[in-house]
């Protein structure tokens, strides 16, 4: 089969596309033919080296953990899913042909794979730092970075739940944000005091890693309600580091029900071929992202 790999860490140019042999899942896992899978942000760091001290990586090895497809093989022990079933999911090296899942749930009516692919970590990220953040209906989340998969998904889930959001994002966003419940303001110059002028902040999250959490703790008074997914040095701050994955088969069940009844929905704004992989890490790594970035098979 194919399968997107890498062999060395660095830049986009490491990803291979090469023949790889057929994974096999093991007990309380599926395997999918894969229609589409998921670019996150972690999968580029991870191809950096980024988590290397946390999470050592024996190289070569294949990249990307989202994907939609047709089960075609089921591990031992597990029930409620058949063979031919259209699912959503994480798993391990899904830039593949076949991918192994560990976690997943049906597709909803209606959606196609590439959107399907977009959801499983998104939602999971969203659900998890939400539930860090404290923040509670009635109170106000400011979202730094808000127009990616993150941010979109973050700022419905709030919305849902009657939390009011402030979200940044760059001038060409202000609208999306705005068609998600936010109230927009941009980054760059004077933006802490955009901020203010919209309303005082309770909690606050770095989706970007733009360098801001020394002005999030001041926005928030508390650095204790400032959480990032994407800056490393949030922790010499005060501020909490979110990296670590929380109940994902509870965060798909939960993206299901939203998208079933309407309260969710993050666009592809683009996709990409399994050839084109490293395209699709540049473009993520570059940023500007409004909603997600999908490979297809």
């Amino acid at each position: 089969m194919k399968r997107v790999s890498f062999a060395a860490f660095g830049g986009p140019d490491v990803l291979r596309l090469d023949d790889a042999p057929e994974p096999r899942p093991g007990p309380g896992q599926i395997r999918v033919a894969v229609r589409a899978a998921g670019v996150n942000p972690v999968d580029w760091r991870i191809r950096e080296g980024q988590f290397q001290a946390v999470r050592p990586l024996e190289l070569p090895a294949g990249i990307g953990q989202d994907a939609a497809g047709v089960v075609d093989e089921i591990g031992e022990g597990v029930h409620g899913i058949a063979v031919g079933d259209r699912v959503f999911g994480r798993g391990t090296h899904t830039y593949a042909e076949l991918a192994v899942l560990s976690a997943w749930a049906r597709m909803p009516e209606g959606m196609t794979f590439e959107e399907a692919a977009g959801y499983p970590s998104v939602v999971e990220t969203a659900l998890r730092v939400l539930g860090e953040s404290g923040v509670e209906s009635g109170q106000t989340l400011l979202v730094s970075g808000a127009s990616g998969g993150v941010g979109s998904a973050v700022l419905q889930i709030a919305r849902d739940r009657g939390i009011t959001v402030i979200a940044t994002a760059g001038p060409a966003n202000q609208d999306y944000l705005r068609s998600l419940g936010a109230l927009p303001t941009t980054y760059g110059q004077g933006w802490v005091e955009r901020v203010r002028r919209l309303g005082a902040v309770d909690a606050a999250l770095d989706l970007a890693g733009a360098g801001v959490i020394r002005e999030l703790v001041a926005l928030t008074g508390d650095p204790d309600k400032v959480i990032s997914i994407a800056d490393l040095g949030a922790p010499e701050h005060g501020a909490r580091f979110s990296g670590v994955t929380g109940d994902v088969p509870r965060a798909l069940a939960h993206a299901a029900d939203l998208i079933a009844r309407g309260k969710l929905h993050i666009p592809v704004q683009r996709t990409y071929s399994l050839a084109e992989a490293a395209a699709a890490h540049a473009d993520s790594q570059a940023g500007h992202t409004r909603g997600r970035r999908v490979i297809v098979l």
